[in-house]
This record gives structure tokens, sequence and C-alpha cells, in this order.
């Protein structure tokens, strides 16, 4: 079972808030909102107008379907190879938790709940963002790298809207900053970068995408151990919209 959190970008602040969660189970669909819903900005979803409802459906809601790549384009086997998913296992929500959903026109993303894997592992898949915003320079060093080659995080700590923006960068020389992590993952990254201190902590190459849009270019995989102590996206907002445990 995959479950998807939605995050709202507030157009005022420029931040990311997860407002939903997305999951398929019992052969249904469901959404709820979560407690970042409240944030005063955000305004429901289309019909969806009741912050305390679980939605249900027996195919996949029309706002989610529409950030589906038709199967019918010419495209569609090459957008699934930038998302690094086999023809025979993908499905609707593996295709949502990996390309993220995005659309030019909104300000909506989702993202995957991370889940330990069976050896005791914090494993997630992510396409760097920021990069349209990055000298053109990196296209040329992509070109150098390959699948496995390791990446290092480093806080952007003069960030006036958030110290702690991870970025992305080459472990060799010459240094070429390649990015930066997602806003949803980065207290999950800089909790386990503490918990676990920073080598033990990896960041690999999944994918490199040359001819792909600028959003699926660098697939890469953020591993490290799973502590006793660690639970992912411990942060109320997270919550669903309808816990009264949070009143």
């Amino acid at each position: 079972m995959i479950k998807l959190f939605l995050a709202w970008r507030n157009p005022k602040t420029r931040t990311w808030t997860p407002i939903g969660i997305l999951e398929y189970k019992n052969d249904l669909y469901y959404f709820q909102y979560t407690k970042g819903a409240e944030d005063k900005d955000f305004q429901t979803l289309g019909q969806m107008t009741d912050l305390r409802q679980t939605y249900t459906s027996d195919s996949l809601f029309p706002i989610f379907k529409n950030r589906l790549l038709a199967k019918s384009r010419p495209e569609y086997g090459d957008y699934l190879d930038w998302l690094d998913i086999n023809d025979n296992e993908t499905n609707d929500l593996l295709e949502l938790a990996r390309s993220g959903g995005i659309r030019a026109t909104d300000d909506l993303q989702l993202f995957p709940l991370p889940e330990k894997t069976n050896d005791g592992k914090y494993e997630v898949l992510f396409f760097s963002h920021g990069l349209s915003h990055i000298s053109e320079d990196y296209i040329k060093r992509l070109n150098s790298l390959k699948q496995n080659d390791t990446l290092l995080v480093m806080k952007d700590i003069q960030n006036t809207s958030d110290s702690n923006v991870l970025v992305l960068r080459t472990k060799d020389d010459p240094i070429e900053i390649l990015g930066f992590c997602p806003a949803f993952f980065i207290n999950d990254f800089n909790k386990l970068l503490k918990l676990n201190t920073n080598k033990n902590v990896h960041v690999y190459i999944q994918k490199i995408n040359l001819y792909a849009p600028s959003q699926l270019k660098l697939l890469c995989k953020f591993s490290t151990n799973w502590p006793n102590s660690f639970t992912a996206f411990n942060n109320k907002v997270f919550l669903p919209y309808s816990d009264n445990k949070t009143e």
C-alpha cells in the first residue's frame, strides 16, 4: 500500500505544507485533509469542501487523475523510464509518488510516506528540486556523473526563508550545486543526519535523465538506518484533520 501526502505551496510565503492524504486500500481510494489545511490562506479542493470528511471513490479522484500522463501519449514509455518504473510494476499511485504529480498551473505536489525497509532502512527516492534556478553548467556536469555516484548534502544556513534547507552537491571536485532536497523531506533528513551522524547517511544518484524536463532530470536516493526512536513525518501538520487526539 502506498500512502501519499498532498503538499500545497502558499503563494504568499512560498512554503510547502502537507494538506491532505491520498491512499488506496480495499479496492477504494481515500482522501482526507490534514492539520496543515488549517492554514488561513488555503482553499479547499474542488467539491471536497469539508475538512473533517473522509472522501472515498472506486476510481482515482479527478484532481489526481489529471496529474497522470496518459498511457496513450507517445512519450509515456520514456516517462516511465525517467521515473525509473518498470512497465509491469506501474500503477497510478506509484507514478504520482515518483513524479509528484506536478502541474505548471497550480501549487500542489504529492510525495510518499517513508516506510521502514525489511532491512531496517529509511530510504526515499526523490527528484532534485530547484534545478531551473541553477546555472546551466550543472547540465554539463550531469554528463560526467553516473548511477550510484555519491552526492553530499549541506545546510543553506544563510537562507533567510529557511536555514534548514538542504542543498545537493557533487562529492568530487570541481564542486557543483545540483539542486535541493524537497522541502517536505527536510525535517526527516535533518533529524536523521543528527541521529545517525553525517557519515552514516548516504545520498546516491539513482538515475540521470538528460533529455527530461528539468524537474525530472536528477533522481536521487536518500538512505540511512531507521533509528528506533525515529518516526517519519512526526509533525502535527501530517495528522488527519479529523484526529481528535490533536484537538
